[in-house]
């Protein structure tokens, strides 16, 4: 499963929000791998968007299992004034979940089982 989501960055913690993410606590990295977020990236705008991917069997039980770890509860409580729109909440509970409506290599798999090769119309 793929996911993307968004958030937005306050434009003045935007630096503070990349140094943070430069050097994110070992025990947090472990954290996410445990629970099932791969190909987890974060993209910031210079704006302030901030777009988040990654990859997992399952996004419910990738978030209900970073919730159980105590180090999750406090990333999230020094995250949570960088981000607008929030009223404080935990990011992970405010993420705008994007609905995927194209993906080249399901497509191209879905092509090649009906016998279509690449460029045929």
């Amino acid at each position: 499963m793929r996911v993307c989501f968004t958030l937005r960055v306050r434009p003045d913690r935007m630096d503070e929000y990349r140094e943070r993410h430069a050097a994110v606590w070992p025990d947090m990295l472990a954290a996410l791998d445990a629970t099932g977020w791969s190909n987890y990236s974060l993209f910031l705008a210079e704006d302030g968007l901030l777009v988040g991917y990654l990859e997992t069997d399952d996004f419910d039980a990738a978030r209900a299992g970073m919730a159980e770890h105590e180090v999750n509860a406090r990333w999230q409580a020094e995250m949570a004034p960088f981000f607008e729109g929030t009223d404080g909440a935990n990011a992970d509970d405010s993420f705008n979940v994007l609905t995927e409506v194209f993906n080249l290599e399901t497509q191209l798999a879905r092509a090649a089982a009906n016998g279509e090769g690449a460029g045929n119309e």
